[in-house]
């Protein structure tokens, strides 16, 4: 019975986890301009646009890193 309570624990975290992804990802969908950044790569056909953020995912990687870096390092302190 304790696995259970387990396996639920952790669907209810990735699923949390998932949703706060999609809930972000729908934001920076919002974000004017993002479209924008040079090494952005837009993809167009019959009524469908594709856009991949390329330079956008990169910068944003590099400021999460720093980001969560940083809070890590305070935190162990």
């Amino acid at each position: 019975m304790d696995n259970l309570v387990v396996l639920g624990r952790w669907l209810v975290i990735v699923g949390l986890s998932i949703a706060s992804l999609g809930g972000l990802l729908w934001l920076l969908g919002r974000v004017p301009g993002l479209s924008q950044f040079p090494g952005t790569l837009r993809l167009e056909w019959s009524g469908v646009t594709c856009i991949f953020p390329l330079l956008g995912s990169i910068i944003l990687s590099i400021l999460l890193t720093l980001a969560l870096n940083l809070l890590v390092r305070l935190l162990n302190r």
